[in-house]
């Protein structure tokens, strides 16, 4: 069962080969929603794009640390879009579907490789990231994860392929590497604890 993608969330740490992902979802004219860095180097790259916060309504709070955490985040990606009451709590919300979530983490392992300070530490613990991972892989029956800038090149294949669209075995593989990726990286914060 192949899924039209109209729309994406792009939240990612590590910013490289963006340009090239970027040309095929505006080539299938992908809306783009954005944070932080993320939203600034995407418009660098001269691509549209909507900050999380026009998007929400809500602006980044405690520095940073709440950006993606928004029922209207979480609903658009989490509604399963053939379930009449998740479409009627979209509508009566004035909520939106996400069909598209790319997120890579904020770079935990790399941080402890570089400092000892804790506090830099604990601020390089990932939260919003990985509730939208975990979020959209659970929701891989509608939505499609990419957690690295590795499986850029299968998404751009796979929307080529499908003229804007990801077929059900794709987004399934996807997600049930997202969820590996999240298992990894709570676990190296449990062995940093």
């Amino acid at each position: 069962m192949k899924k039209k993608i109209r729309s994406a969330l792009i939240s990612v740490s590590d910013k490289s080969n963006l340009k090239t992902l970027l040309k095929i979802l505006k080539k299938n004219k992908i809306k783009l929603i954005s944070s932080g860095g993320t939203f600034n180097e995407i418009r660098k790259l001269n691509f549209k794009c909507l900050e999380v916060s026009s998007f929400t309504g809500t602006n980044e709070i405690l520095e940073g640390r709440v950006k993606t955490l928004h029922p209207k985040i979480h609903a658009g990606i989490l509604s399963k879009r053939n379930n009449k009451k998740h479409l009627k709590d979209l509508k009566k919300n004035n909520f939106e579907n996400i069909d598209l979530v790319i997120v890579n983490f904020y770079p935990f392992e790399e941080t402890l490789k570089k400092t000892k300070n804790h506090n830099k530490i604990i601020e390089n613990i990932d939260i919003g990231g990985p509730a939208m991972v975990r979020a959209a892989a659970k929701n891989f029956n509608d939505v499609t994860v990419i957690t690295s800038c590795n499986q850029y090149q299968d998404l751009i294949f796979e929307l080529e392929k499908n003229n804007g669209a990801t077929s059900l075995n794709f987004r399934k593989t996807m997600s049930q590497i997202a969820f590996a990726e999240t298992a990894y990286y709570d676990s190296l914060i449990a062995d940093y604890f």
